[in-house]
């Protein structure tokens, strides 16, 4: 399978190179946080959005100075393999199975996410994966696993996308899919889809922060990564992210947790 890895942007001084994932591109998060990190640091953040598995192979090469990732399977391997320098957690929100509002597999009746998958399955009704080794789309490949199904057929197409393209096509094709939360509650204006399914423990999405071995490349930045880390992790920048998306949409797209200080790790997230 080719890389999913898109090229890094040419360095240049006094620039951080971040990889992260769509979600957190496409809710505006990194956007609002780079303007922030300038001026407590001096340093200008140069994120590259990309899904989780394309942003671990550019820590990989050493072709990024700090990872913003939400694939804990991955990270640990990456971990494991002495890519990674420190790995904290930084926050999380939940992922979501959204639909069509007919509902024809009934996912709204499903107890549990892998039963709304086997529901989605028996019906053959559309469904669009990311197909693109993202976090999310290693989250969808742990539910059908749970709901033992190889997800084969027409109805099964795969975007190859980020999850803002991925919620777009599912929308015109009225089809259901697997997102994050945040993203989509920013495209609730381009996108018909509502939530259907929520709350299961499976569908909690946890973000880390991941420095890189400097071994991986001559080129990386290891003061400004872990500039970012420190930056990332402070109280006053947590503070931001727990207010991030009130104002617009009445509910945090994220939920900060530095170094899993948030007793709400340990149980499902509810409808929040």
């Amino acid at each position: 399978m080719p890389s999913t890895a898109q090229e890094a942007t040419p360095r240049a001084a006094g620039e951080v190179i971040l990889a992260t994932t769509t979600s957190t591109a496409d809710t505006g998060l990194i956007d609002a946080l780079a303007p922030l990190f300038l001026e407590k640091t001096g340093l200008t953040l140069k994120p590259v959005a990309v899904g989780s598995g394309a942003a671990l192979e550019l820590g990989e090469r050493g072709e990024a100075d700090v990872l913003l990732v939400h694939s804990p399977a991955a990270e640990e391997e990456f971990m494991a393999g002495g890519f990674g320098g420190d790995r904290r957690t930084v926050m999380f929100n939940d992922f979501l199975i959204v639909g069509p509002e007919a509902d024809p597999a009934k996912v709204g009746e499903a107890a549990t996410a892998a039963s709304a998958m086997a529901a989605i399955a028996a019906a053959e009704a559309p469904f669009v994966s990311r197909g693109d080794d993202s976090g999310t789309h290693a989250l969808e490949k742990k539910l059908w696993k749970a709901a033992a199904i190889e997800p084969v057929g027409a109805w099964y197409t795969e975007s190859g996308s980020g999850m803002a393209d991925t919620l777009r096509i599912a929308s015109e094709k009225q089809a259901y899919t697997v997102t994050d939360r945040g993203t989509w509650l920013s495209m609730g204006d381009v996108v018909e889809l509502p939530m259907l399914h929520e709350g299961d423990a499976m569908l909690r999405n946890v973000y880390h922060v991941i420095t890189i071995n400097p071994a991986n490349g001559k080129e990386i930045d290891t003061a400004g990564a872990e500039a970012f880390r420190d930056f990332i992790l402070d109280p006053a920048t947590q503070a931001f992210i727990g207010d991030f998306g009130v104002e617009e949409f009445g509910q945090a797209l994220f939920t900060p947790c530095a170094d899993g200080r948030c007793a709400a790790l340990a149980t499902p997230v509810a409808g929040s």
